[in-house]
C-alpha cells in the first residue's frame, strides 16, 4: 500500500472519529437539555460556559445516582397531603408562620424520600436532577422567605411563596400530572401555575405570558386550593 493511500486512510479515520465525537457531544447535550429544561439555561447563565455548565449538570446526575431516593408510601402521601391542607389554612391567620411551616414540610418530605437537606444550595441542585420543572419554584419561594425574615415581604409575596412551595410539594409527593401543578417556572423561577383539584393555586398569565397574581384575599377561599 502506497504512502498516499495510507495517508488518505488515516485522514478518513480521523474524520470518522471526529464525527463520532461530535455526535456523542450533541447527544449528551440534548439529553441534558431534555432532563434539566430551564435548569440547563440557568446553569449556562451562571457558568458563562456551555462546557462548564454541562459538566456541573453531569456532576449533579452522578451525585443523585448515589443517593437512595425512594417514593413515598401511599399512607405517607395521604398524611403529608393532610398536613399541607392544615398549613395553607393557617395562612389566613398567620401568613409568615404558614410559609415557614410549608418550607419545613417540603424539607421533611425530601428527607423521607432520601435527599440530604443540610445544605439549602445543594438541596436545590439535587432537586434539579429529578424535579427540574419545579425546583425553580423552590428557589423563588426561598427568595421570598429570605425577604420575609428581614421584614421585606408583603402578604401577597408570602402567598406567592406558598404557591411556589405547593408546586414542588406536589411534585415530591408524586401526584399525577393532572392533579399536581403541571406548569413549572421559567428559567427565572417565575410561577405560571393553574388551579386544579389538588390545591395548586392559579396565578394566571397576561398576553405576554407573565404571571398575574390574584388578590391576597383569595388565599382564604378554599376552592382556590382544592
Amino acid at each position: 500500500m502506497s504512502s498516499g493511500i495510507i495517508a488518505i486512510v488515516i485522514v478518513v479515520v480521523i474524520i470518522i472519529a471526529a464525527l463520532i465525537a461530535v455526535a456523542a457531544v450533541t447527544t449528551r447535550r440534548r439529553r441534558l437539555q431534555q432532563q434539566f429544561g430551564p435548569e440547563y439555561e440557568r446553569a449556562l447563565s451562571e457558568q458563562n460556559s456551555r462546557l462548564r455548565a454541562e459538566a456541573e449538570l453531569t456532576d449533579r446526575q452522578r451525585r443523585v445516582r448515589k443517593l437512595d431516593i425512594t417514593p413515598l408510601s401511599e399512607q405517607a402521601r395521604q398524611q403529608y397531603a393532610a398536613d399541607w391542607v392544615a398549613t395553607q389554612e393557617q395562612f389566613v391567620d398567620s401568613p409568615q408562620t404558614a410559609v415557614a411551616r410549608a418550607y419545613d414540610l417540603v424539607v421533611t418530605v425530601m428527607t423521607e424520600r432520601g435527599y440530604p437537606t443540610e445544605d439549602t444550595d445543594q438541596l436545590a441542585s439535587d432537586l434539579s436532577v429529578e424535579h427540574a420543572a419545579t425546583v425553580g419554584h423552590f428557589r423563588a419561594a426561598q427568595e421570598i422567605t429570605g425577604a420575609a425574615a428581614s421584614g421585606g415581604a408583603a402578604t401577597e409575596d408570602l402567598r406567592q411563596a406558598l404557591i411556589h412551595y405547593r408546586a414542588l410539594f406536589s411534585d415530591l409527593l408524586g401526584e399525577p400530572a393532572d392533579e399536581a401543578d403541571s406548569t413549572g417556572p421559567d428559567s427565572t423561577g417565575a410561577a405560571s401555575t393553574g388551579a386544579d383539584s389538588t390545591g395548586a393555586a392559579s396565578t394566571g398569565a397576561d398576553s405576554t405570558g407573565a404571571p398575574v397574581a390574584e388578590p391576597a384575599a383569595a388565599i382564604s377561599n378554599d376552592h382556590q386550593w382544592r
